[in-house]
């Protein structure tokens, strides 16, 4: 397997149009994404610290928040872990999902994510649509 890239924008949610470019690896065994701090430090604050294990075994600790990332046309907003010097820049689960993105593991490339919304008819409509019982 090789390593896909790819170059986004990440922004503060609450200042969208002042952003930072990255070239950030698609790692979709992540949930997260990691972002260096001073990177966000576009006015992203830290909401919460979080444990995290690593390969080896090891516990280490992230300030995680929330930012805004753009991609081509797309945009969506999902949580970042505040990178330290070391911790690889990458795009996680969570943040594909937001922009709506999937990556094909065979070729190597982001496609578009079929979005679903679930929808449930209102009341009425379901006593009307739903087959009768026999008795």
């Amino acid at each position: 397997m090789g390593l896909t890239t790819l170059k986004m924008e990440v922004a503060n949610p609450a200042r969208p149009a002042k952003t930072a470019e990255l070239e950030l690896l698609i790692d979709t065994g992540a949930i997260y994404s990691v972002v260096p701090a001073k990177v966000l430090r576009l006015g992203i604050r830290p909401r919460a610290t979080e444990e995290f294990r690593l390969a080896n075994g090891s516990r280490i600790r992230r300030r995680k928040g929330g930012a805004m990332f753009k991609y081509a046309a797309k945009v969506g907003i999902a949580d970042v872990i505040f990178g330290e010097p070391g911790d690889a820049q990458l795009v996680g689960a969570l943040t594909l999902e937001a922009l709506g993105l999937v990556l094909d593991p065979l070729r190597r490339e982001l496609k578009s994510l079929p979005m679903i919304l679930g929808w449930w008819p209102p009341d009425e409509e379901r006593r009307t649509s739903s087959p009768r019982r026999q008795r």
